[in-house]
């Protein structure tokens, strides 16, 4: 799968649910389209899978030697609160009262698209994080991307 790119704007319904958007959805290969596992993220948001995506990520994790404590807590921390979700006929998604909850998500949303996974914040709550963040940007892409090769 290509790396998934984009910020989709959508509202929350008063039952929970986004409407996919179409043009995400176009990124994904036709078998990803309709399952996805949701899971919460590393910040204060929730995070989507193409159900394929977590099944790979899946794998990598039954890999880890549980028997070091910081890697069982990494493994429960991870997947505590996964919960597998499908698109409905109407193409909405359906976000778990205990999810939006956990993350003060509110009716105004932010799908962020990137690689193989979309991020799922409250509207305000991701430009207040974009905003805190962005005078640093110079200087974490120098710490984040200074020691490539530039493919040479």
């Amino acid at each position: 799968m290509a790396g998934l790119v984009g910020e989709f704007e959508v509202k929350l319904d008063e039952k929970g649910r986004f409407l996919f958007p179409s043009g995400l959805r176009k990124q994904l290969p036709a078998v990803s389209q309709r399952d996805f596992m949701l899971n919460k993220g590393f910040e204060d948001c929730l995070t989507i899978y193409p159900l394929s995506e977590w099944e790979k990520i899946s794998e990598r994790l039954s890999k880890m030697n549980l028997f070091k404590p910081k890697n069982r807590m990494f493994y429960r921390l991870f997947h505590q609160g996964a919960k597998a979700v499908s698109l409905d006929n109407a193409g909405r998604v359906l976000i778990p009262t205990a999810h939006v909850e956990r993350t003060g998500l509110g009716q105004e949303l932010m799908l962020i698209a990137y690689n193989d996974r979309i991020e799922i914040w409250d509207k305000s709550k991701y430009f207040e994080m974009i905003e805190v963040n962005i005078a640093d940007f110079a200087d974490l892409a120098n710490e984040v991307m200074g020691d490539l090769d530039n493919g040479e």
